[in-house]
């Protein structure tokens, strides 16, 4: 079901004039048994009180889970959507990088399960994510 084609230069340019661009995330690897990759904080991604935004750890685990569903999407389908997430917040950051890796849970005809699990530059746990895609076909 995967499809090496997509690689990460794939999706760093797909992923240019929306969201994941527009944070500055950078996939750094596609495979069959998951998705890496990092987001560098600047000031813009935190929150009023000056420590990282949900929204920016969410917008790194929920692309690499996305990107990695659509590399594994099944023979047929046309695209997929998310259609339940949830994230733990064990930590924080303020500056440098934070990286994460999504991993499949299941990988169906209809859904797909992934979790992710964001890191500091230490290497300490920020956020655990899990996320449902609900795999999409044209109509017939």
């Amino acid at each position: 079901m995967f499809r090496p084609e997509i690689t990460p230069e794939v999706m760093n340019r797909r992923g240019a004039g929306s969201l994941p661009g527009l944070v500055g995330l950078e996939i750094t690897r596609i495979a069959d048994d998951g998705v890496s990759g990092r987001l560098l904080l600047r000031p813009d991604l935190l929150a009023p009180n000056g420590y990282l935004h949900a929204a920016s750890v969410i917008a790194l685990a929920d692309t690499l889970a996305g990107y990695g569903t659509f590399a594994n999407l099944p023979a047929g389908a046309k695209s997929f959507t998310t259609i339940e997430l949830k994230s733990n917040f064990l930590g924080t950051a303020r500056d440098g990088v934070i990286t994460g890796v999504a991993t499949p849970a299941h990988l169906g005809r209809t859904t797909q399960v992934w979790d992710a699990v964001v890191t500091d530059e230490a290497g300490r746990k920020i956020a655990l994510f899990r996320c449902t895609q609900l795999i999409l076909y044209d109509k017939k």
